[in-house]
């Protein structure tokens, strides 16, 4: 691809990485535009498609999981390289996830700088573009509330624990872990809101489902009586 042609979108949630990542990138030449969450991401791609986008997973408002899913099932943004950065979503499982949702590369937080360059240079110079298959609106929603519900488990046991080993540690200690902790519950809060608007699409489904199973003003036939 010609870059000179282009742009690379950075989506990311937290100012001094997507400053370092955006700062980053324009020192090596690439035009950059920024956003803070999938939802501006949409806005800023339905204006000028980008080359490449670099983005977290967990963000507010609309995470790196919904983002990729609402590309793979245009088709006019389908073929976009996507590559994945995450801190929370670490586990094998998430990786086949991203992958299967339609990241076309996964690389954990903290992001070793050399080896995301390389990703996007390799990315870039790619002739034909790699379309992703979409996955289904019900298989996608199912698989991510899955992922969705082990986070939150593991967010909970995260809080727990460092809730008990506050305790113990030294005053000049506290500030930092209790920021860790801070980020730790807004994680949480973000995890549980995606959850509930996951819950909130699939219940709506199983209603339209129910609802063309049994249109109105048709009854079900009525059960034979118990003997």
């Amino acid at each position: 691809m010609n870059t000179t042609q282009g742009y690379l979108l950075v989506v990311e949630d937290i100012p001094d990485i997507l400053t370092l990542l955006d700062t980053t990138l324009k020192f090596k030449g690439y035009q950059v535009r920024t956003a803070r969450n999938g939802q501006e991401a949409l806005e800023v791609i339905e204006k000028e498609h980008p080359l490449l986008i670099v983005t977290d997973i967990l963000m507010p408002r609309m995470d790196g999981f919904t983002l990729v899913h609402h590309l793979r099932v245009q088709r006019e943004t389908r073929a976009i390289p996507v590559i994945f950065l995450s801190a929370t979503y670490v586990a094998p499982e998430d990786k086949s996830f991203a992958i299967t949702a339609g990241a076309t590369r996964f690389m954990e937080k903290p992001v070793a700088i050399d080896e995301l360059l390389k990703a996007i240079e390799d990315l870039l110079k790619l002739t034909a573009p790699v379309e992703t298959k979409p996955m289904s609106e019900r298989e996608f929603y199912i698989e991510y509330r899955k992922r969705l519900m082990i986070k939150l488990t593991e967010k909970n046991s995260q809080i727990a624990r460092g809730q008990g080993i506050l305790q113990g540690v030294s005053e000049a200690e506290k500030e930092s872990f209790t920021s860790y902790l801070h980020q730790a519950v807004d994680d949480r809060k973000e995890i549980q809101r995606l959850l509930e608007q996951v819950d909130a699409f699939l219940e709506k489904k199983d209603d339209e489902e129910e609802k063309k199973e049994d249109p109105p003003g048709q009854s079900k036939p009525a059960s034979p009586p118990e003997p």
